[in-house]
């Protein structure tokens, strides 16, 4: 499983933290709401945003999130696949060697690798303390790795497979009778399959584990997973390889309405200034069945991710209260906590003793406003409820 990462920004907050002090916040309060310009929010700026900026160098991370739109969560390749493994950004070469061989640098290199997205899951949780899935798991990997252009993902499919085969003089190729294109190989007695297929300007890699070594059953699973894939990848339009270091920052507005230290210092990182397609609030789930039946129930649109908190926007104020208490209910390892009383919808936990403190903050709040649902966090806990009602603040002041 992709293992989760703690991110953490010092806070210069307004006053001592065991007291939580106001500061000026503008806004004009909305009949039935409070005014939010006294509200107790820190250095938080809660004002109206917007980033301006272009993706710049960092085009590879704007470009890797939207192709989490690109990506089928491994459920929808089949319901048997309901844990989460992760999905994640595959922005450098160095990355892409994470889940293709190590032998397949020079041909990412020599064919200008451009960026990625890979989401991986399986029919059971992995063994506990484990980061692989068990022997008798069924298990996918589906890698998206983008190319300049359509020739280019061609050779480099081929090549790929190439490198891979030479891997094993025990390796032996496979073919499948509904993708002639593509390239399969496997290890007879070994129950697992890789396979390359050129797209336009992608190339789709899978990797799959069944609990029995059947070249059968395993190049069928190729084809059922391809056929998901090329279903998902056709709805999915990519940006010409010479305009990704043109994308703006922030194409849905989100970032501009999640609660962050400093402004000035926000630029694309996967894991603390992104927004990504619907696709990534499923897969980062370990129950994919429940959070997928979630995600379509409150018709989530987007979601942005910042260091330590995320706003989704979903259909409507009732999806995005359903939708904080279906996040709420799958957060087992934190227990409930007493909200700030003057933020409305505001709903606070704390990490239990089955949590991690490595992993995750000690403090989460959520707050819905209107058809948002933000969440903030924080190791302690005035922190938290300060950010919080600042996140309220920002919201109000935005919409």
């Amino acid at each position: 499983m992709i293992g989760s990462t703690k991110f953490r920004i010092g806070l210069a907050l307004c006053g001592a933290l065991i007291t939580l002090t106001g500061c000026a916040v503008s806004g004009t309060p909305v009949a039935g709401e409070p005014d939010v310009r006294g509200l107790e929010t820190g250095t938080f700026a809660t004002d109206r945003h917007t980033y301006t900026a272009t993706a710049g160098n960092r085009g590879a991370i704007v470009e890797g999130a939207r192709m989490s739109a690109a990506v089928v969560p491994a459920l929808r390749i089949d319901p048997s696949l309901s844990h989460g493994r992760g999905g994640v950004i595959i922005p450098d070469i160095e990355r892409a060697l994470d889940f293709i061989a190590n032998v397949s640098k020079p041909v990412l290199e020599k064919r200008k690798f451009v960026t990625g997205y890979v989401a991986l899951g399986a029919d059971r949780a992995d063994p506990d303390g484990k980061s692989r899935p068990s022997a008798d798991a069924t298990a996918l990997t589906t890698a998206l790795l983008r190319f300049p252009t359509a020739a280019a993902a061609t050779l480099a499919a081929r090549e790929l497979e190439d490198v891979d085969l030479a891997v094993s003089p025990d390796n032996r190729k496979l073919s499948s009778t509904k993708y002639p294109d593509a390239y399969l190989h496997w290890r007879p007695g070994v129950p697992t399959i890789g396979a390359f297929l050129a797209h336009d300007e992608f190339v789709i890699s899978l990797f799959i584990q069944r609990p029995k070594a059947d070249a059968t059953d395993l190049t069928a699973w190729v084809d059922q997973n391809l056929a998901a894939e090329l279903t998902q990848l056709a709805k999915f339009a990519p940006t010409p390889a010479e305009k990704i270091s043109d994308l703006a920052v922030d194409p849905t507005g989100l970032l501009a309405r999640a609660v962050v230290a400093d402004r000035s210092a926000m630029h694309p990182d996967q894991y603390s200034f992104a927004t990504y397609a619907p696709q990534h609030l499923v897969n980062k789930a370990a129950d994919l069945t429940v959070r997928q039946n979630l995600v379509d129930a409150t018709g989530v649109e987007a979601h942005a991710v910042v260091d330590g908190g995320a706003v989704t926007r979903v259909r409507d104020q009732s999806a995005a209260n359903a939708l904080m208490q279906g996040l709420i209910d799958s957060a087992g390892q934190y227990d409930p906590i007493t909200a700030p009383a003057d933020v409305p919808t505001a709903t606070c936990l704390k990490l239990n003793d089955s949590g991690n403190k490595e992993d995750d903050y000690v403090y989460r709040c959520y707050v819905t406003y209107k058809r948002y649902l933000a969440m903030v966090s924080a190791d302690g806990e005035p922190e938290v409820r300060q950010k919080i009602t600042a996140q309220y603040a920002l919201l109000a002041n935005s919409l």
